[in-house]
């Protein structure tokens, strides 16, 4: 009895592990079947087993393709079956996929984000009026946040107005307008509530703020 033992370090590698070593010699059997009918069969059999692992995505037509990728990369490729999708082959198992882009259309303000540009695109195309007005604004507080959290120093709005005026390429300069962003400590802080009777009291200067 002893000597019928198997261990794992003398038994063949699993190709995909998850499924376990009874897939796997129930994929090697049906390798081995002569005839091209009960291979099918077995194949059927085997996938509705893999499905039954997962039997939440069993009836979704994508994981069934998967599921016959599987079974033939579980094959190392030798299971001659008539499977519903398109085989899948050695080749493009191990092609590299293409290298993705990084979404960045200024990477020399890269601490603003991608979506301010989007949101400065999007405002560009309102027509003007005082919801515009607001946005710009709205977008120029918080590149100056953005910039803040990027650089824990101070930053004139002046700044701001340049980078955000660089950005909608000439068409959104605040440098022109009687206002202020909001101070640099209220935007890295956050106020603290104010306790039951306290009273708060606003201390303007400079230019007004509207937004």
């Amino acid at each position: 009895m002893i000597d019928n033992l198997e261990y794992n370090s003398e038994r063949p590698k699993l190709i995909i592990p998850e499924y376990g070593r009874h897939i796997q010699k129930m994929v090697d059997h049906a390798i081995s079947l002569a005839d091209r009918e009960e291979r099918n069969k077995e194949a059927n059999a085997i996938i509705g087993v893999m499905g039954n692992l997962s039997p939440h995505l069993r009836d979704v037509p994508d994981f069934q393709h998967k599921l016959w990728d599987q079974l033939f990369i579980i094959s190392d490729f030798n299971l001659d079956v008539d499977s519903p999708y398109p085989k899948p082959t050695r080749e493009m198992l191990a092609e590299r996929p293409e290298p993705l882009d990084y979404p960045q259309n200024y990477p020399k303000y890269r601490f603003y984000g991608n979506n301010i540009k989007r949101m400065i695109d999007e405002c560009v195309s309102w027509e003007d009026g005082d919801l515009k007005d607001a946005l710009k604004f709205t977008i120029a507080n918080h590149m100056k946040k953005s910039y803040l959290n990027w650089n824990k120093d101070t930053v004139e709005d002046e700044v701001i107005f340049e980078h955000l005026y660089e950005l909608s390429n000439g068409k959104i300069n605040l440098a022109k307008w009687d206002e202020d962003l909001a101070e640099s400590k209220n935007l890295v802080r956050s106020t603290p509530k104010p306790t039951r009777g306290s009273t708060r009291k606003h201390h303007g200067k400079g230019r007004k703020k509207r937004y």
